[in-house]
């Protein structure tokens, strides 16, 4: 083969030029810091790059971002629930104390200050937000537990029960005694002036508590069950009917005459005040009754009280969070908005939120109203504070008597009325008080059945944490082992392209001098 010198200067600029691409590409990594900078210097590199690369950034998300959001959100959701645990639990404290009968009237009064503040405490730690969301609504994350201002919005509203939900109160009559004073003793109505010791008397009330008090001036509606709709698929409640018979059903106002007494057998009665709904006893018998089959779909012992309300305190529990109901639209009062219909054909869906903390992995981070803010807490203390203040007051009623007779001011005849009340003041306190300590008494069991259940939330928020953790500390371990993995695909090591491109310029330099010597030799040198 014949070697010429054009043949020569060639090879000798190609392998030139290759000794230049090579100090490009060492320069390039010396640069960059990467292997390869575009996909085709090797595509085996470049397919792994981008599979580690969204490994790390979904790790990355889930470690720096989701983890640390639903840790958070849990510790925030712990921290209430330990202040309602504390609340729960001096209220459990002051039901041990006031189930004594031996109270003097300042240590009644003292308890009663201490229920008050508990029982509007309670309920404003469920307005406890993290990042702007509310913590224990479900999905309506922008709306407050309770009422944040006093309200006037009109709400129909549905409790679904059953025959636990009902109960027996006692109720002590003793007319208008409790108004007695030194100027209406010798009045002309015979609920004060002429009470003696044999009209005070307790007796037995069947009722069904609702949720709230100070009710609208509406009858409410008790419905039981009666059959699924074949068409449509739904459920069709109808009106209680007893012995065949429709119920008398009425509202009224505790200080009307007679509002605990005489209820009859077919009566159904609101105490709109107090939110009682007083059952009469063949109602109460029909509703105990009911009993569930549970070889069928059918809500056979359900029972459904239906009443209304516009009036909201401060605090109040908002009854979106908890009922099918139907409210007045805050922006157009001509226009209502329904909620939870489907609570009504018995699915109650739990409004879990979730975070995705890993491949397939979610951690619940919610806490829902119903599984610690009861309604029942605060109802269960309202009955206590009445009670107390009705024992409370009879007993101002007898200092007040016992302090007229001391005075030395009244005629016999008058001291011998004065005598007659206060004997009847005295057996209604007696009865007062036997009711306060056993409701008391029952106040602690029901008070400790709260504190159960919300110890039980607690614990699940802390199994739930826990598990986060776990989590957490697998991921910073999948995110060290996926970052050193993209390192050692990706990245040069620079210490050795930093020799490699030492050599690759030496041999350049090499190679353009012996090309320059070579191909400084021509043919003309030898003519």
């Amino acid at each position: 083969m014949r070697i010429t010198t054009k043949v020569i200067q060639k090879n000798q600029l190609n392998n030139i030029n290759t000794n230049k691409l090579l100090q490009d590409k060492l320069s390039q990594q010396m640069t960059t810091g990467k292997v390869i900078n575009r996909p085709s210097e090797d595509p085996i590199v470049a397919i792994r790059a981008l599979r580690l690369r969204s490994n790390v950034s979904q790790v990355t998300q889930y470690y720096e971002k989701n983890a640390p959001d639903a840790e958070h959100w849990l510790e925030v959701t712990e921290g209430a629930l330990t202040t309602m645990n504390d609340v729960v639990t001096d209220m459990i404290r002051q039901c041990t104390d006031g189930a004594n009968e031996y109270l003097e009237l300042e240590d009644r009064e003292t308890i009663l200050d201490a229920l008050k503040a508990l029982r509007d405490e309670v309920y404003s730690t469920g307005n406890a937000d993290y990042a702007g969301r509310t913590l224990f609504t479900g999905y309506r994350t922008d709306m407050k537990l309770t009422f944040i201002e006093n309200t006037v919005r009109k709400y129909s509203m549905v409790e679904q029960v059953d025959s636990s939900f009902l109960d027996e109160i006692t109720h002590v009559e003793s007319g208008e005694l409790n108004t007695l004073n030194s100027t209406n003793f010798e009045s002309t109505n015979p609920d004060i002036a002429g009470i003696v010791e044999q009209d005070v008397a307790a007796s037995k009330i069947y009722r069904f508590r609702t949720s709230y008090d100070n009710l609208d001036d509406v009858a409410p509606k008790l419905q039981v069950f009666k059959e699924i709709d074949a068409a449509t698929g739904e459920y069709v409640f109808e009106d209680l009917l007893v012995n065949n018979a429709a119920l008398q059903v009425s509202n009224m106002s505790i200080y009307e005459d007679g509002a605990y007494l005489d209820v009859g057998a077919n009566e159904v009665r609101m105490l709109r005040e107090t939110g009682e709904i007083l059952l009469g006893e063949d109602v109460y018998k029909a509703l105990v009754a009911l009993e569930d089959n549970p070889a069928t779909i059918e809500n056979e012992a359900e029972i459904r009280f239906t009443y209304e309300k516009s009036n909201w305190k401060d605090g109040d529990l908002r009854p979106e969070h908890y009922f099918a109901c139907v409210g007045e639209d805050p922006d157009d009062a001509t226009k209502t908005i329904s909620y939870n219909r489907d609570y009504l054909q018995g699915i109650m869906e739990k409004q879990a939120i979730e975070y995705d903390v890993g491949l397939n992995q979610t951690i619940r981070v919610n806490t829902t109203a119903d599984e610690v803010f009861y309604h029942a807490i605060g109802r269960d203390v309202d009955d206590m504070i009445r009670a107390m203040e009705d024992s409370a007051t009879m007993l101002k009623v007898i200092e007040e008597i016992e302090g007229m007779l001391k005075s030395g001011k009244y005629t016999p005849d008058q001291q011998d009325t004065l005598n007659q009340q206060l004997e009847a003041a005295k057996k209604a306190s007696a009865l007062l008080n036997e009711k306060t300590q056993k409701l008391y008494e029952a106040g602690i069991t029901k008070m400790q059945g709260h504190l159960d259940n919300l110890n039980y939330a607690v614990t699940s928020v802390g199994t739930r944490s826990k598990r986060l953790e776990l989590v957490s500390n697998r991921l910073m371990s999948q995110q060290t082992s996926y970052e050193t993995l993209q390192s050692e695909n990706e990245d040069v090591d620079i210490a050795e392209v930093a020799v490699q491109l030492t050599t690759a310029d030496l041999t350049y330099n090499t190679a353009l001098a012996a090309t320059g010597k070579i191909l400084q030799t021509n043919l003309m040198n030898f003519i």
